[in-house]
């Protein structure tokens, strides 16, 4: 089967894609397609990211593991696109290079049978052109985390440090790191 993707620059103004992929294609060939179809430099790390109907982040599939053995990790050379997407699992994050923060929605948009003679994947269809650097991204916390003034209480956030006794009985001299 043939996956219909819309993949959307997550900017003010409209950059998108639309590709079609066979769903027995690995997450990081659709990765490459990715880099090729808005031409990015494809030398960053990147990362495919599941996520709900709210575009909420959720398990990341890596290009490559930078884990040491420490943690299980899914890689995208390793996982079939159909294993991370299908018609109840229809959006995804990618993010390519983690300094710049290049951010995309992937969204399912249909799953086509095969067209003989049509060579895949394919962008089908281009709106836009990428910026010079990626959006700025403004980042919310999320509820449950916020900081309260009350649970601050205790953890010296609220300590007048403009005091230089309040430092005598401590042992750090900032002048002798080494």
């Amino acid at each position: 089967m043939i996956y219909r993707l819309r993949v959307l620059l997550d900017a003010n103004d409209d950059c998108f894609r639309d590709i079609e992929i066979d769903d027995k294609s690995t997450l990081e060939e659709f990765h490459n397609v990715i880099v090729q179809a808005f031409q990015l430099q494809g030398d960053e790390m990147a990362s495919f990211y599941a996520s709900d109907e709210e575009w909420n982040q959720g398990e990341e599939y890596c290009l490559f593991d930078m884990s040491g053995g420490m943690a299980p990790v899914k890689k995208m050379g390793e996982t079939l696109l159909e294993k991370a997407m299908s018609k109840k699992k229809t959006k995804m994050i990618y993010i390519y290079d983690f300094l710049s923060l290049w951010t995309f929605s992937v969204e399912l948009a249909d799953v086509v049978p095969t067209n003989p003679g049509t060579a895949y994947p394919q962008v089908i269809f281009s709106v836009g052109e990428l910026p010079d650097s990626a959006p700025d991204k403004e980042f919310e916390a999320d509820p449950r985390f916020h900081d309260n003034e009350e649970d601050d209480e205790g953890y010296g956030g609220d300590a007048d440090t403009s005091d230089d006794e309040f430092y005598d009985d401590e042992s750090f001299d900032e002048n002798d790191l080494y």
